[in-house]
């Protein structure tokens, strides 16, 4: 199938071999959405590790919520390309930053995108290969069932350049528990093996190999895609109580990280990388 592009990004619908296809690019990376037998695939890629600026996370949330509005699709399986899963927040685009504005606009992108995926009815399942930074642990945290291969390795580096983990901080305290949020956020500079994502409950299940990992999630995924919409609406809703507060809390925590990105501790940092 060939896909084509308009303006900074383009949305193209057709239908090959009982396949649906959303296709968003940007001139840094792109999303597509893959419906097949009442799964929708989310699979993003930047050059960039898959790091995470703005146009990207816009992208994501327009799939999550494309997915979620489409009746033909029962679970959704986020992926990335390439040899690491997510390599965080764009620093290039953070070296860009010159107002508390253009800041906390950055950060929004990951607080408008962690509730998008907190407000949905459908299960979303996460494939983890390759290495997790950042706010690449949050969104991981975000996903209701996470499988990884023992090279998704993890850490929060934001400390190491003046930053912190707050915008993605409830998502993961949510997901391992506030003692290995603190130990995750404190070691910023080493990375946490797998094995250690999965008996802190990041990860669900642990796989061998890439192989494995795509016949473990697509066999779990036609699974869950038969469950009742009706029952798993209802169940998300309890996985996801006392959350509500979240619609306020990010965008506060994303300010906070926008004033500190601002400062010239930081802006050195991230200039020096």
């Amino acid at each position: 199938m060939k896909l084509t592009f308009k303006n900074d990004f383009n949305i193209k619908r057709t239908l090959k071999n009982k396949i649906d296809w959303l296709f968003l690019k940007s001139m840094q990376g792109s999303v597509l959405l893959e419906k097949n037998n009442r799964i929708g695939r989310i699979l993003f890629f930047h050059p960039k590790g898959n790091s995470l600026p703005s146009s990207l996370l816009q992208n994501l949330v327009k799939a999550f919520e494309t997915a979620e509005d489409d009746p033909d699709i029962g679970v959704i399986i986020l992926e990335s390309e390439g040899n690491a899963f997510c390599a965080g927040a764009s620093l290039t685009e953070l070296k860009g930053v010159k107002t508390l504005e253009e800041g906390t606009a950055f950060f929004m992108g990951f607080a408008d995108l962690l509730n998008t995926i907190r407000k949905m009815s459908k299960f979303v399942l996460a494939s983890v290969h390759g290495k997790v930074v950042g706010g690449g642990v949050g969104l991981v945290s975000a996903c209701d069932y996470a499988f990884a291969t023992d090279t998704a390795s993890l850490k929060l580096s934001e400390l190491s350049i003046g930053l912190g983990p707050y915008v993605i901080e409830p998502a993961v305290s949510r997901k391992i528990g506030s003692t290995a949020f603190a130990q995750l956020s404190l070691d910023s500079t080493h990375w946490k093996s797998a094995q250690w994502g999965l008996q802190k409950g990041l990860y669900a299940e642990y796989v061998a190999d890439r192989e494995a990992l795509d016949r473990t999630v697509n066999e779990n995924a036609e699974r869950w895609a038969d469950y009742a919409p009706e029952a798993c609406r209802e169940l998300r809703k309890l996985h996801w109580k006392d959350t509500q507060n979240w619609e306020s809390l990010l965008p506060e925590n994303a300010k906070i990280t926008a004033q500190l990105a601002l400062s010239d501790f930081t802006q050195n940092k991230i200039k020096s990388l």
